[in-house]
């Protein structure tokens, strides 16, 4: 099983990252709460979420009115604060959100219907939190890895949308130039991230996975606005990493952006979502 030994985690990870993630981030299929609930044992049953690596709620806010209670676990306070302010914003009453890492699980939280992990399974010590949250689950509860790939990896072969794709090419030159070869995350480096997650969950003790597909092939149209947000809200070029060259590198990225679409717009085309649910293996 994989590691990335020369990266740990810190708490500047994704700073300044929080208010850019809600706009920025592409979304989940329109879909996904209600096949996750359809997908798992003891649907429409209510019981308890847990989210884990919540960012600002994505996940949990979106799937909240299937459950009696979703708790939102993550250890950056200012993606627990957005979360809040979301829930309040969308009159979710049934979310708390836990600022922890994973790795303090169980963490006296109690037992879940469904533990979730979306875009945050590369950040973690897999083995000892899926071990762990392998015992969080009730009879019959499972956890989910929600795969959203975001782009449709078919899409430079498109053609006849209202707005040019993002310029991916460019915008990852225009990283290099201030950032430097290597990607930043937090105080360190972490230019690759483990990708085994299977044979982690099944080291853990569980069995599966049953693959969902949720699908999504919409064609988003993004704005200038929404695309500079989205770099912020990666890790990657978290606001923090460019110092006194944060203005400079917005306005560098706002003119790549305008003089590739000088109407201001993109046509982005979604991928499905993948459900991967996992079940434990009884030890009885």
């Amino acid at each position: 099983m994989a590691q990335d030994n020369a990266w740990q985690w810190d708490p500047t990870l994704f700073l300044g990252c929080a208010a850019h993630y809600d706009v920025g981030r592409i979304p989940y299929a329109e879909g996904l709460a209600d096949a996750l609930d359809l997908a798992t044992p003891m649907h429409r049953t209510k019981g308890r979420l847990l989210d884990v690596g919540c960012g600002p709620g994505t996940i949990a806010l979106r799937c909240a009115h299937l459950f009696d209670e979703v708790v939102g676990l993550d250890p950056d306070a200012d993606m627990l604060r957005e979360a809040a302010r979301l829930a309040h914003t969308r009159g979710i009453t049934n979310a708390q959100w836990v600022a922890l890492r994973a790795e303090a699980l169980p963490a006296n939280l109690g037992l879940f219907r469904i533990v979730t992990f979306a875009a945050s399974l590369h950040w973690l010590n897999r083995l000892q939190v899926f071990s762990t949250v392998r015992i969080m689950l009730v009879a019959g509860g499972v956890a989910v890895h929600v795969d959203n790939p975001g782009y449709r990896r078919d899409s430079a072969a498109i053609t006849g949308w209202a707005f040019p794709s993002p310029p991916e090419q460019a915008l990852e030159a225009l990283r290099v130039r201030y950032l430097g070869t290597d990607r930043r995350a937090g105080q360190g480096i972490r230019n690759t991230s483990p990708d085994d997650e299977d044979a982690v969950f099944l080291a853990a003790g569980f069995a599966g996975p049953h693959i969902v597909n949720v699908p999504d092939r919409r064609v988003l149209v993004r704005s200038v606005d929404e695309l500079v947000a989205e770099r912020f809200s990666f890790s990657g070029t978290a606001p923090h990493l460019f110092g006194d060259q944060l203005p400079a590198f917005e306005c560098d990225l706002r003119a790549l952006l305008w003089r590739t679409s000088p109407r201001g717009y993109f046509s982005v085309p979604l991928s499905d979502n993948l459900l991967k649910i996992w079940t434990p293996v009884s030890t009885g």
